[in-house]
């Protein structure tokens, strides 16, 4: 060891270098997502092994992504309804059954008394 320990790296447990590691590439992938979603015009060049480049939707493709998104909406209505009328069946059902409980309760039995019977 050095005297004065300039220089040196702290022992660091497998763990930890892994989560490093980990918390670095997600923190670039995450900057490459932003920038690969954005409508803008772009190109990335990562270290000239990955190149592409991003342009905005055209005018066909805006139309085609609208056509989708009302499909979709109106599938998602569809849905809803289903589980609205279901959750309104259900709700009947347990009206039903609450009804049906509380008019045949069982009465209660009545307590039979003792009976001592003395010799003669």
């Amino acid at each position: 060891m050095s005297a004065g320990g300039e220089g040196q790296l702290q022992n660091y447990s497998v763990d930890q270098v892994a989560g490093a590691v980990v918390l670095v590439l997600g923190a670039i992938a995450s900057l490459l997502l932003v920038i690969w979603q954005s409508k803008c015009h772009c190109k990335m060049n990562l270290c000239y092994i990955f190149q592409c480049e991003r342009r905005p939707p055209s005018e066909d493709e805006m139309k085609g992504l609208r056509q989708q998104f009302e499909e979709s909406t109106k599938k998602e209505d569809k849905i809803l309804k289903k589980e609205d009328k279901i959750l309104k069946e259900e709700k009947e059902i347990k009206k039903k059954i609450d009804r049906n409980s509380h008019e045949k309760e069982p009465e209660p039995e009545p307590e039979m008394e003792e009976v001592i019977i003395l010799p003669p």
